[in-house]
């Protein structure tokens, strides 16, 4: 894989900003490792990081690198700070960055698939929501959403008994406006969704603080009838679950085979 930090200006947020990136390598193979490139521009995977983390986490602190390497695919990895992928009441237009110009930047940047069949989202935490977030809004985007200890139900978060939002991140993101309902809502997202959806994966560990926020979002997804591929196991919002799932979202991911080489 080539390993890329890549720093660049945003229109959308009126600064510099960055994005790690990996890009699949054929001739880029070492002992132990596989390489693989599709035939043409390679699939892509939007990796979305955590409230309390940046760009550079992923790549910090599983073996995503790894994983990745025989697949053939890209992993673009954005900058959002604690912004929940929102346009923000009071601070920056992250969502317009994500949705709109990240997608642009990367293919003026790089050779990346631009067909949905070949995009893919998914996220920890924070980036779990804005996942399938991206996912709900723009399902004709995306062949594959998947979260990962996702707040799922941010809504609610904002007087969780034992959980509660900061209430300066609320204040910032939302404001005062209400949340329950909009398109900052992912539960009111999927019970207004259409039947083009993206194929869901929704994974939380069962010791997971935001495990009934899971809960609850597959219980309206099954209710509603959208198909979603759901693991509840054993597990806490750590870096060992997310090291796991990860590699399990990529085996379900729907990719290509690409062509590969070994040393």
């Amino acid at each position: 894989m080539a390993l890329i930090r890549c720093n660049f200006h945003s229109e959308a947020l009126g600064m510099g900003t960055s994005m790690t990136v990996l890009l699949p390598d054929p001739a880029g193979v070492g002992i132990g490792l596989s390489g693989g490139a599709p035939a043409g521009d390679p699939p892509v995977l939007y990796l979305l990081h955590g409230l309390s983390d940046d760009d550079t986490i992923w790549t910090r602190r599983t073996s995503v690198e790894r994983y990745v390497a025989p697949l053939g695919l890209a992993v673009v990895m954005p900058q959002v700070g604690r912004s929940f992928y929102t346009d923000e009441e009071h601070g920056n237009r992250y969502w317009t960055f994500l949705s709109e110009e990240l997608p642009e930047v990367c293919r003026s940047f790089f050779r990346l698939s631009d067909r949905r069949e070949d995009t893919f989202v998914a996220g920890l935490s924070m980036g779990g929501y804005g996942a399938v977030k991206w996912a709900l809004r723009e399902p004709g985007r995306f062949a594959a959403a998947a979260s990962l200890s996702g707040a799922l139900n941010v809504a609610h978060r904002r007087h969780h008994p034992t959980h509660p939002m900061d209430p300066a991140v609320w204040h910032t993101v939302f404001g005062d406006r209400a949340v329950s309902g909009s398109d900052d809502d992912t539960v009111a997202l999927l019970e207004r969704a259409g039947d083009d959806l993206p194929a869901l994966y929704v994974a939380c560990g069962t010791e997971d603080f935001l495990f009934d926020d899971n809960t609850r979002f597959v219980e309206t997804a099954r209710r509603r009838g959208v198909p979603l591929t759901v693991d509840f196991s054993p597990g806490d919002h750590d870096w060992a679950y997310w090291d796991a799932k990860i590699s399990d979202v990529l085996a379900w991911l729907p990719l290509r085979a690409p062509a590969t080489r070994s040393q």
